[in-house]
């Protein structure tokens, strides 16, 4: 396998929810086409799994602001009655 990234890929960790989204989608359309070579197939699985972790780790985090939030209006809501 190649050591040298790709030009568009960017670190993964670097991606807005956005990003990582629609480049997720760009690999997974790449792999349905079924004309990539084995071990490009093998690069773009590896990309797209860390691009689903990346979706999954905003989500989780956003779903967890909005719990916060929310506990923090009842709480408001709560102390004014």
């Amino acid at each position: 396998m190649s050591s040298q990234q790709e030009p568009e890929q960017a670190d993964v960790q670097s991606l807005s929810y956005e990003a990582a989204r629609d480049e997720l989608v760009r690999v997974v359309a790449e792999l349905e086409q079924g004309s990539a070579t084995l071990e490009r197939s093998l690069s773009l699985w590896e990309r797209g799994e860390s691009l689903a972790a990346r979706c999954e780790e905003w989500l989780v985090g956003a779903r967890a602001r909005l719990d916060a939030a929310r506990a923090a209006s009842d709480a408001q809501d709560g102390a004014a009655r």
